[in-house]
Order: C-alpha cells, then structure tokens, then sequence
C-alpha cells in the first residue's frame, strides 16, 4: 500500500512539473521567424576600422573580455569583433550598436564617441564598400568590413 502510494505521489509530483513547464513555455511570447538568425549558434567575425577626422581609432583587446566573456567580444587591436553566440540568436543580438554599448562608448547616426554631426564633420557608415544608414542597428554578419568615418 505505501509502494503505491509513492508511486502515485511521484506521477502528481512529475504531472504537476510537466503542466508547470508547459504552461510556462506556451505563455511566453513567440519570436518572429524574420527575427532570427539561427537557432543552432554562431562564430563570425566582421571586422571594423573607425577613423576620426582621419585619425585611425584602436579598437582595443578584450572588449567584453574579463571576469565573464561576453558573446561580442574582441581578442587584439586588429578591428575583429568575435560574434560567438550559443544556440538561439536573434537580429537583435547582432546589433553593431551591442559592440559600442559594451565596450561603454557612444555610436549612433549621428555621433562615433565625441565626435558629432556639425561644424566639425559628418558621420559616415560602409559595409562591405556600400554606404549604410543603419549604424548601430546595422546586424553584423560573418567577414563583413564595416567602416565608420568621421570627416
């Protein structure tokens, strides 16, 4: 008698956390098809060179490299972003504006770090030789040359 009673405990205790889980996965919103890149992970590397009232920039080693390795990172100074992403990821992830927020400087349409849309200059984005007025929503994909140009 207590054999069944055990065993009927664990069918609830199972049942409960499979209702539980399925529950909590159906609840969540869905992700669009168009905003994902892949679901099976990625290991790309554009490359980026910022030059400033024709001042090439350093990108530096180890962006998003320390305590915890960031999926976007950079291993030396040669201007190679590392896209390295597990499983699921999304246009979102790819952001060439992620590369900008963590490495902590600024870059959107109209300014690349204190360099700002006036007087002193424009700003201006190319991949792969093609200007490009996406900028920090621009989605980085594997061998591109992303260029960015204040002058």
């Amino acid at each position: 008698m207590k054999k069944i009673v055990k065993i009927v405990l664990i069918f609830l205790i199972v049942g409960a956390g499979i209702l539980g889980l399925s529950r909590y996965f159906s609840s969540k919103p869905s992700l669009p098809e168009n905003e994902i890149i892949t679901r099976n992970g990625i290991h790309w590397h554009p490359e980026i060179k910022i030059t400033i009232l024709g001042k090439n920039q350093e990108i530096p080693a180890n962006i998003g490299l320390g305590i915890t390795e960031r999926p976007i990172h950079t291993h030396d100074n040669m201007g190679v972003i590392h896209l390295e992403f597990p499983g699921l990821v999304r246009k979102e992830d790819v952001r060439l504006g992620r590369f900008f927020e963590i490495w902590g400087k600024q870059f959107n349409q109209n300014c690349i770090f204190d360099s700002c849309n006036g007087p002193d200059g424009q700003l201006k984005m190319l991949v792969n030789g093609q200007e490009n007025f996406e900028f920090g929503n621009y989605a980085m994909k594997d061998g591109d040359k992303i260029e960015i140009i204040f002058k």
